[in-house]
């Protein structure tokens, strides 16, 4: 049985989407997932749909019975995520989960993202727990950058703070089916750290000839200092909390903390990861 968190979100259905793909049976996955009412598509497809909420971890023990594998897949509350993920590690540890895969970040152990330091507290206490795992450090995705091809085509610029900075991104669905990879491979993953990016690195300038290329209509890039672009963020009505912390995720890609391509991805699904251009093609879609 093979359990997969947050299995409505958007990574965590591809994750279910994955594993049937390579043969798992649908009764052997569970979605554990915070609004059952929300996973009929999942149980449709014969999967095994159990509530689960990282915030209530009083659902957790039913949610991971009988479960061998479990791909705990890290929360969006940022702030809140270390105690969510404690409590999933402690229910899997006192289920008898032989594996858990953890959705990490990009080099956790020394990476300056702002989001880091809560990955690399739930690394420690992974480590602490005793309970057999494996680290998918999880690049950039590609879809992170929707609302900015939506914008660059419909204004005609693309703005940022990223310098020459490099951004080795991938789709979504390439993490998606590295974990699947890593929880169908058995137990000889456990202890791995897999540090996954796509397979070539870009500038925002790249992406942005990339996009009006795809788009058919002009798109230029305008890189901005850090405190320029917070207030350019701010003016279109984002949070200036929020606003101050993309700046400096703005600066950590500037200084590399994204451009790695050690290849790891491409290896755990056996294919090339997909490229910037195709998925920028399909979000343009919708």
């Amino acid at each position: 049985m093979i359990v997969v968190t947050a299995a409505t979100g958007p990574f965590g259905r591809l994750a279910v989407e994955a594993l049937l793909r390579r043969g798992v049976p649908a009764g052997e996955v569970v979605a554990a997932v915070r609004s059952p009412e929300r996973a009929a598509g999942l149980a449709a497809l014969g999967v095994v749909v159990r509530e689960a909420d990282y915030d209530r971890p009083g659902t957790l023990a039913a949610a991971f019975e009988g479960a061998d594998r479990v791909l705990l897949v890290s929360g969006n509350d940022v702030g809140r995520r270390i105690p969510q993920h404690q409590a999933v590690i402690d229910a899997a540890r006192a289920a008898g989960v032989r594996l858990l895969a953890y959705t990490s970040v990009l080099h956790a152990d020394d990476a300056t993202l702002s989001i880091a330091p809560e990955h690399r507290a739930t690394e420690e206490y992974l480590a602490a727990s005793g309970l057999p795992h494996v680290l998918l450090r999880n690049g950039w995705y590609t879809e992170n950058y929707a609302p900015t091809a939506r914008q660059g085509v419909a204004t005609g610029t693309v703005i940022g703070a990223t310098g020459e900075g490099r951004i080795a991104s991938a789709s979504r669905a390439d993490y998606a089916d590295a974990a699947a990879a890593v929880l169908t491979g058995g137990d000889a993953h456990a202890g791995a750290v897999y540090e996954l990016s796509g397979d070539t690195a870009w500038t925002m300038a790249e992406f942005a000839a990339t996009l009006a290329d795809v788009a058919g209509t002009p798109v230029v890039h305008r890189d901005l200092t850090p405190d320029a672009y917070a207030a350019a963020l701010a003016g279109n009505g984002v949070p200036e909390e929020v606003a101050r912390m993309l700046a400096g995720m703005e600066t950590d890609i500037a200084a590399g903390a994204l451009a790695d391509t050690p290849g790891d991805l491409a290896r755990l699904t056996g294919r090339p990861t997909t490229p910037l251009r195709d998925t920028l093609a399909e979000l343009l879609k919708d």
